[in-house]
C-alpha cells in the first residue's frame, strides 16, 4: 500500500511541475506578446505623429507648388505638347487658376492668341533592332523633324575608325546606300565627318546615331529622311533595323500666352512682370509623353505661388504686376517673342521682368542668366540672399538665348533668367516626373524672389 501511495504521489508531483512549466511559459509569451504588441502601439504613435508634424510644417506655398506640378506633369495634359491638344489644355488650367485669383486680364480671357507651324507625332512610333522591339523614350528616340516612314534595312556602320582614314571614308561614302541604314557610331568623340553625315546620310533610307542619353526636342517643319537616335546600351552590333514613324506636320498651330495682372497701388502704369513658359514636348506616338515637371511645370508653379501672393490684401504691390505664361518656347521661344512683337502693355513701362524656367531642385543654388548684364540687380539679389541665408549660391552669368528672357533684354527691358542648380538631372525625357521631383528649395527661392521684388 504505501509503495502504491508513494507512486501516486510521485505522479502527482510530476504532473505539478509540468503545470508550473506551463504557467511559467506562458507568462513568459504573454509578457512578450505584450510589450510587442506596447512597442508597436508606440511606433505607430510616433510614426502618426510624425507624419502629422510634417504635414504641419508643409508650407502652404510647397503644398500649392506640388498640386500644380503633379497637374501639369500628368498624363491629362499629355506633355502639354501639340497631340491631344495638350498645350490648351495646360493653358486652359493656368487661365482658371488666374480667374480664381481674380487677376486682370488685357483681354476678355487671359489669351494672347497666334499661330506657328509644327512637326508632331500623333501616332505609330516603332523600331527594332535584329527584330527586338525597343521602348520608344527609353531606348530610342526619333528626331522631332521627322517624317513620316517606314521599312527594314540593313546597318552600314560609320566609326570613329573609318572617320580617320581619309581613303577609306571618301571610298565609303561612294557606295551604293540604297535600302540601308547609316549607323553612326561616335563613341562619344564626334568628328567633322561623322557629324556631316547626320545632316546628309548619302541617299540611305534613314540615319540612325548612338547616344549616352536621349534628350527630345519641338520641330517646326520636317526633314526628307528619318533621323534615329539609339540608346548605347540598347544596340550592340546591329545588323538590321526596322521601323514605323508616322508624323503629322501642323502649318498653322494657333497657340496662345495666358496673362494676367495685378494694379499697382501707386504706379499702375509701372510693371513688374514674372514669366515662365507652360508649354512642354508633348506626346512621341499614342503612349509615350514628356511630363515636364522640372522644365517647366516648376516654373508655371511659381508663378502661381507668385499671384496667390500677390493677390492678398496685406501684400498688394505698389506697381502693376504682370504674369505670363508663355507657350511656344520648346520650338524656339515664340510665345515671348511675339509677345515683345505685339506687346499687351509699352515695353519702356517694364522695371524688370523675371523668367522663371526649371526650378524644382536647387541644392547647389540657382544661376542667373543676365547677371553679368544687370549688375545692380544682380547684386541686389545677392545681398538678399546673403543676409537671409535662402540658397547655397547665386551664379553670375552672362547673356544667352535659352529662355523667354531673350526678346524682351533684346528690345532693352532689364531682364533675369533664374533656373536652380543640384539634384535629378532629368531633361527633355521621359524622367522628368513629377515623382522624382524635390521641390526642395521652392519655398527658400520663393522667400527670396518676393524680397528681390519688394527692392524693385
Amino acid at each position: 500500500m504505501l509503495r502504491i501511495f508513494l507512486k501516486k504521489q510521485k505522479k502527482v508531483l510530476k504532473v505539478a511541475v509540468l503545470i508550473n512549466k506551463l504557467s511559467a511559459l506562458i507568462n513568459i509569451r504573454m509578457r512578450t506578446m505584450f510589450l510587442f504588441a506596447h512597442s508597436l502601439f508606440t511606433f505607430l504613435l510616433i510614426s502618426i505623429n510624425g507624419v502629422f508634424a510634417q504635414e504641419k510644417n508643409i508650407s502652404h506655398v510647397y503644398q500649392y507648388a506640388r498640386e500644380v506640378v503633379d497637374t501639369m506633369a500628368s498624363f491629362s495634359m499629355h506633355g502639354r505638347g501639340y497631340v491631344n491638344d495638350g498645350d490648351k489644355i495646360a493653358a486652359n488650367y493656368i487661365s482658371e487658376e488666374f480667374k480664381k485669383l481674380a487677376l486682370l486680364s488685357f483681354t476678355k480671357d487671359y489669351y494672347q492668341k497666334f499661330n506657328f507651324p509644327v512637326n508632331t507625332f500623333p501616332n505609330t512610333i516603332s523600331l527594332a533592332v535584329d527584330d527586338k522591339k525597343l521602348v520608344p523614350g527609353k531606348d530610342f528616340i526619333i528626331a522631332p523633324n521627322c517624317p513620316s516612314a517606314i521599312g527594314k534595312y540593313n546597318v552600314v556602320v560609320a566609326d570613329e575608325g573609318l572617320a580617320q582614314k581619309k581613303r577609306k571614308f571618301k571610298k565609303f561614302l561612294k557606295q551604293d546606300f540604297k535600302d540601308k541604314i547609316i549607323l553612326v557610331n561616335d563613341t562619344g568623340k564626334q568628328t567633322k565627318e561623322l557629324h556631316s553625315l547626320l545632316s546628309n546620310p548619302c541617299h540611305a533610307n534613314a540615319i540612325v546615331s548612338i547616344r549616352d542619353k536621349l534628350i527630345w526636342s519641338v520641330s517646326q517643319s520636317p526633314i526628307h529622311y528619318p533621323s534615329i537616335e539609339l540608346l548605347r546600351t540598347s544596340v550592340l552590333n546591329a545588323k538590321e533595323i526596322s521601323f514605323e514613324i508616322q508624323n503629322k506636320f501642323i502649318a498653322d498651330h494657333p497657340s496662345q500666352n495666358v496673362v494676367g495682372y495685378i494694379k499697382g497701388s501707386l504706379h499702375p502704369d509701372s510693371f513688374i512682370v514674372f514669366s515662365a513658359h507652360y508649354d512642354h514636348l508633348g506626346q512621341m506616338g499614342k503612349d509615350v509623353y514628356f511630363p515636364g515637371a522640372n522644365d517647366n511645370a516648376s516654373g508655371c508653379a511659381m508663378l502661381l505661388n507668385l499671384a496667390k501672393w500677390y493677390t492678398a490684401p496685406a501684400n498688394k504691390p505698389q506697381k502693376s504686376i504682370v504674369f505670363i505664361a508663355f507657350a511656344g518656347e520648346e520650338a524656339g521661344l515664340l510665345g515671348s517673342k511675339y509677345f515683345t512683337e505685339a506687346p499687351l502693355m509699352p515695353l519702356n513701362n517694364i522695371c524688370f521682368l523675371l523668367n522663371m524656367d526649371i526650378l524644382g531642385t536647387g541644392e547647389e543654388g540657382i544661376t542667373v542668366v543676365n547677371g553679368s548684364v544687370f549688375k545692380n540687380e544682380f547684386n541686389k539679389l545677392v545681398k538678399i540672399n546673403d543676409q537671409n541665408h535662402f540658397i547655397k549660391e547665386i551664379k553670375m552669368r552672362g547673356k544667352a538665348a535659352n529662355s523667354d528672357h531673350y526678346y524682351f533684354s533684346e528690345k532693352g527691358v532689364k531682364a533675369f533668367f533664374i533656373y536652380t542648380m543640384g539634384g535629378i538631372n532629368a531633361y527633355h525625357d521621359i524622367y522628368d516626373r513629377p515623382e522624382t521631383l524635390p521641390l526642395n528649395k521652392f519655398d527658400s527661392l520663393f522667400n527670396l524672389i518676393t524680397l528681390f521684388c519688394s527692392s524693385l
